[in-house]
C-alpha cells in the first residue's frame, strides 16, 4: 500500500511539473547586471521575476513592444540641468502638486 501510495505522488508531482518549463537565454554578464539594477529599480525582486511578468503581460497581448530605433535627441546643458533638478526634486519630494480630487487633476490639466 505504502508503495502505491509512493507512486501516486511521484506521478502527481511529475504531472506537475510537467506544466513549467525552463527558459536559458544566453547574455553577456554585463547585459545581465544592467537588466538586474534595471529591474531592481522598477520594483521587482529579480530579472526572472521581470521576465516572467513581462512574458505574462506580453502573452495577453497587454504589452507592446517597439524595436524600431527611434531618432535621438540631445537635450541642450540647459535643459539637462533642468531635468536633473527634476529628478532630484522628484526623488526628494520638492516642488509637487497632489491634487486633491480628480476634479481638481483634470482643471491642472486643461489650464
Amino acid at each position: 500500500m505504502e508503495k502505491a501510495f509512493d507512486n501516486c505522488i511521484q506521478n502527481q508531482y511529475s504531472c506537475i511539473a510537467m506544466n513549467r518549463v525552463i527558459l536559458q537565454v544566453p547574455m553577456s554578464k554585463e547585459l545581465r547586471e544592467k537588466a538586474e539594477a534595471v529591474a531592481k529599480d522598477a520594483g521587482f525582486a529579480s530579472l526572472q521575476n521581470t521576465v516572467r511578468t513581462f512574458l505574462e503581460r506580453f502573452s495577453k497581448r497587454e504589452v507592446t513592444l517597439d524595436v524600431t530605433k527611434g531618432e535621438v535627441v540631445h537635450l541642450s546643458k540647459r535643459a539637462e540641468r533642468r531635468y536633473a533638478k527634476m529628478d532630484e526634486d522628484f526623488k526628494h519630494g520638492r516642488n509637487i502638486y497632489k491634487p486633491q480630487n480628480d476634479e481638481e487633476f483634470f482643471k491642472l490639466l486643461r489650464e
